[in-house]
């Protein structure tokens, strides 16, 4: 059974799945879909048909603006932006109000696992690879691949991480290592994966 806050604003054509709870003063959209065992914090804003797979966690204040998709197992910081506007304006060029029609929204997609730190910014069109760690108060103004560990403003890769979300080791050439779990990965052009994959 999911739960909403009393508080809470919740769409009638939200999906909200089994075990899911949203908070105080969250909002969820038209259309939204969150898969089950999801948290929606306090404040947070869920978009019009903005999709969210299992267990993920959005933390107080973030803003999922639609057409984000977020896959299992994404963490969300508190106060994270997720945009959806190339060039945003409040007017068109005449001067008249822009209204839903004047624009086409375009959204960030996260990868399986991975974690958005606290006040960052993920400008859209991005992707965040699976179990990448974007570092608290990064601007993402490209995609991040698989397991990068991205910081700063314009965010870069300084580094991998692996599931555990620990930064890894150094092992033998082109393989790295995580600390906590041991589990080995294999770096090649630029892009990690499991050595076992």
């Amino acid at each position: 059974m999911s739960f909403a806050h009393p508080t809470a604003d919740v769409a009638d054509s939200a999906v909200i799945g089994e075990g899911s709870k949203v908070w105080h003063y969250a909002q969820v959209r038209e259309d939204a879909r969150l898969g089950e065992n999801c948290i929606i914090g306090r404040g947070a804003y869920i978009g019009s048909a903005v999709e969210l797979g299992d267990n993920c966690k959005v933390q107080n204040y973030a803003l999922v603006y639609e057409p984000a998709k977020l896959a299992n197992g994404v963490f969300i910081g508190p106060a994270v932006v997720l945009t959806n506007d190339h060039f945003p304006r409040a007017i068109n060029a005449d001067g008249s109000i822009k209204s839903a029609h004047d624009w086409e929204p375009v959204g960030v997609t996260i990868g399986e696992g991975a974690s958005i730190g606290a006040s960052a910014t993920c400008v859209a069109p991005v992707t965040i690879g699976r179990w990448a760690l974007v570092g608290s108060g990064a601007v993402v103004v490209k995609d991040v691949p698989d397991f990068a560990l991205v910081v700063g403003s314009p965010a870069r890769r300084v580094g991998w991480v692996g599931k555990a979300g620990v930064p890894l080791q150094a092992g033998d050439v082109g393989e790295w290592v995580c600390p906590q779990t041991r589990e080995r990965y294999i770096e090649n052009d630029g892009a990690l994966r499991e050595a076992h994959a």
